[in-house]
């Protein structure tokens, strides 16, 4: 029968992430994209434990006026982290209007683009703060694809990315999180919906399919099943030519 071990799982995740450091950049600090929700919130307080707050360095990245910035704000003041803010709406706005002059842009393009821009201020500051960056994706987001390709579903290491909602949110109570931070619904960014009103079912749902085995009712299922196989190629290395295979 399926039990979580929080207490377990965060003392071998902060051990986890030190050991990253010694072996891929000792003394570097860990470059979070702060959000103000669940994984960032609890990526980053892992960092802390792991490292110390003076190690991490949070980014916040609203695109105009955000109207849930203060979350993102209290969060560095609560785990005391140094943080910068860098509006990114001016370069989105220069990207659309360069590329739309020549081709029309589809509304996936424009949902996409602002994420991988966020990355690419991530390791802009990453590389001037001697850093390392936070991958903050959970294993429930990344089962159905909801992260952005070369955005948010990539980084230098990836505490979270095997562990389900649920889980996540269990290890932010047993750190110490407050409330606020763990359940703040995760909104797109593009119509104001949730993550959930976007899929058409819970997170809850899909952890109890991924790791109790429960399925749901038929339908979900099959959205679930469908999403899962479709995005599969994002958790994967790009596919190369490998000549010594060829006769």
């Amino acid at each position: 029968m399926y039990k979580f071990d929080v207490e377990k799982v965060t003392r071998n995740c902060i051990e986890w992430i030190r050991d990253f450091f010694e072996k891929n950049g000792k003394g570097c600090n860990a470059v979070v994209g702060i959000s103000g929700g669940k994984d960032s919130s609890v990526a980053a307080a892992l960092c802390c434990k792991a490292l110390g707050n003076e190690r991490v360095f949070g980014v916040l990245m609203p695109q105009g006026e955000q109207f849930d910035i203060d979350y993102s704000r209290e969060l560095c003041e609560f785990l005391h982290i140094k943080n910068i803010t860098v509006n990114i709406k001016e370069a989105v706005d220069g990207v659309y209007n360069a590329i739309g002059g020549s081709i029309e842009l589809t509304a996936q393009t424009k949902t996409n683009l602002p994420p991988r821009i966020r990355m690419s201020v991530l390791y802009a500051v990453s590389q001037s703060v001697n850093g390392r960056v936070v991958n903050t994706c959970n294993l429930s987001e990344d089962w159905v694809g909801y992260s952005t390709r070369y955005g948010d579903s990539v980084g230098d290491f990836s505490p979270l990315s095997k562990l389900t909602v649920q889980e996540v949110k269990a290890i932010g109570r047993y750190i110490g999180l407050p409330e606020k931070f763990i359940e703040k619904p995760p909104i797109d960014g593009l119509c104001g919906k949730t993550d959930e009103d976007n899929l058409g079912f819970t997170y809850a749902v899909l952890d109890r399919y991924i790791r109790e085995g429960i399925e749901p009712e038929p339908d979900i299922k099959a959205r679930i099943d469908t999403l899962h196989r479709n995005n599969l190629f994002k958790l994967e290395l790009m596919p190369s030519f490998d000549p010594s295979a060829v006769d």
